[in-house]
């Protein structure tokens, strides 16, 4: 299966974070149905998107990206998930290991690249209502959702080249999935060029979204509270979701960056798991649910496709 661990290849991973698993049938089906829900959702919504003209607006087409890739990241996890539930040897060839950390990384980045593009498209149409069709049109919807994901999958394929081009002294993940992050710690040469890139990437991926969201939102907050209150009213109707989707998608990363950077050893084992997976597990439900409950036109017609009489 692997080669010696003085070696510095390593023909697979182990995934330690496996421990004690029982009933493992009934987390199976539990996970397998959480899955299916996922999808369902999802799929829904693109399909209530796409094949309703009056929702080929900005907004809509943008939240058709943002549900795309919660398919991206859900598929990304949940059948990995399933089939280590019910294998006795959590084992991961290496090739599968940095695919997934390539699919996961891209997916949490595009997450709040999109999160950042509708925040933007949400500052134009409430601070510019006017001019938001002139500033809005197609050509630059496709150019902001092209920017949402070309810097998710350019930035994290540097990462996996630089991370799978180390020379590594074990092979012995601590967690439930592959984690670029614990495979850097593996290595025992030089990892300057890891930690130099991790900082640029972190600060364009992160930093930069979460500032483009933090001056929309002082623009958008000081427009409502100036306004009156029918227009904090629409504001807020249509910025909740967003908002709520936000906080949501920034906590989940915050458990995830306390778990790997400190000390975890005495939180129970079922815990850390939890904390490690909220963010790619529950963001990919959260996002239809709350855009499909909130969004009137979205829920109007969700309501349509399924109660409709002929």
């Amino acid at each position: 299966m692997m080669i010696s661990l003085n070696s510095s290849y390593f023909s697979h991973f182990i995934l330690a974070g496996y421990l004690d698993i029982r009933f493992k049938h009934l987390i199976f089906f539990i996970v397998l149905l959480y899955y299916v829900l996922i999808i369902v959702s999802n799929l829904l919504l693109i399909v209530v998107i796409c094949m309703n003209r009056s929702l080929h607006e900005p907004m809509y087409l943008f939240l058709c990206s943002l549900f795309v890739n919660e398919l991206y990241g859900a598929t990304a996890l949940f059948p990995f998930l399933l089939t280590q539930v019910l294998s006795d040897i959590h084992s991961v060839p290496r090739s599968l290991c940095f695919l997934q950390i390539f699919c996961l990384y891209s997916y949490a980045s595009n997450e709040l690249f999109n999160l950042a593009v509708i925040s933007y498209d949400r500052y134009l149409a409430i601070c510019f209502p006017l001019q938001y069709n002139t500033h809005m049109t197609f050509k630059k919807v496709a150019t902001l959702t092209a920017s949402a994901w070309f810097p998710a999958v350019f930035f994290t394929s540097v990462m996996i080249v630089l991370s799978s081009s180390l020379q590594l002294c074990g092979n012995i993940i601590n967690k439930v999935y592959c984690d670029n992050y614990h495979i850097v710690r593996l290595s025992c040469g030089d990892i300057t060029a890891n930690n130099i890139y991790g900082l640029f990437a972190t600060t364009l991926t992160i930093l930069v979204p979460l500032i483009l969201i933090l001056f929309t939102y002082v623009r958008i907050f000081k427009v409502c509270f100036s306004g009156s209150k029918q227009t904090r009213q629409k504001a807020l109707s249509t910025c909740s979701p967003h908002l709520a989707s936000l906080i949501n998608f920034s906590f989940g990363v915050c458990f995830e960056i306390v778990q790997s950077r400190f000390d975890m050893s005495n939180v129970p084992n079922i815990l850390r798991v939890f904390l490690s997976l909220y963010f790619m597990a529950c963001q990919p439900l959260f996002n239809p649910v709350i855009y499909g409950l909130n969004l009137s036109k979205i829920r109007h017609f969700c309501k349509n496709l399924f109660f409709s009489r002929d």
